[in-house]
This record gives C-alpha cells, sequence and structure tokens, in this order.
C-alpha cells in the first residue's frame, strides 16, 4: 500500500477535474520511481534476506541518514541488521531448531576434553 494511499486519489482528483497531464505525470512518476526504489534500490541496498520488518529499515535508515549523512542511508540498515544477527546468534535463537543434527559422537567428545 504506503505511499499509494496518498497518490492514487490525488492522481483520480486530477483526471476526474480534466487535468490529465498532471495526473498522468503523478501516476508515471510514482509508478516509476518509488516502484523502482521500493522493488529494486532496498533489496539490493538492504538485502532480501535480512528478514527485517520494513518499520525497522525504516528506523534505521531514518537514523542513519541523521547520524552519517546520505551514507546512513546504507550504514543505518547494516548497522540493525547486524545488531539483529548477534542478538539472534548470541540469544540462541538461529539454531534452536538445529538440536537434531548435532553429532552424537561430538557431543561425547566435547564431554570427555572438558572431564580430563
Amino acid at each position: 500500500m504506503g505511499s499509494a494511499i496518498i497518490w492514487v486519489p490525488a492522481a483520480i482528483y486530477l483526471f476526474a477535474t480534466g487535468q490529465l497531464w498532471q495526473g498522468a505525470f503523478i501516476v508515471g512518476f510514482f509508478v516509476i520511481v518509488i516502484g523502482l526504489v521500493d522493488n529494486i534500490l532496498r533489496p539490493l541496498l538492504v538485502g532480501k534476506d535480512t528478514r527485517m520488518p520494513d518499520y525497522l529499515i525504516l528506523i534505521a535508515t531514518l537514523g542513519g541518514m541523521e547520524i552519517y549523512g546520505i551514507n546512513g542511508f546504507v550504514i543505518g540498515p547494516l548497522i540493525a541488521a547486524l545488531f539483529i544477527a548477534c542478538w539472534n546468534l548470541l540469544s540462541g535463537r538461529e539454531h534452536a531448531g538445529n538440536t537434531d543434527e548435532i553429532d552424537e559422537e561430538f557431543i561425547e567428545e566435547a564431554k570427555n576434553s572438558r572431564n580430563e
């Protein structure tokens, strides 16, 4: 949905009032520019598989730009993604479902080496 909640009614109003060029410009601009940013640039800059909610990406991007300027567009979400990855790694959430893959022989070796 996003910004379409604003520009679609504006474009409909412009078309309804006979301002065809202005309505076409709004539709073209928002479809091309916003579509380009949302569907191409964001996955390239932030990453598709970050598993970060959109609101967190927005806050991290705005915060990064406030602190680091235009470079914060990339640095902010990067810091947020690193924080989430470290949090999941240290809290054990990342590997909680992989207990069936643990080699029993490896566990026995670890217990024996600790007892020595």
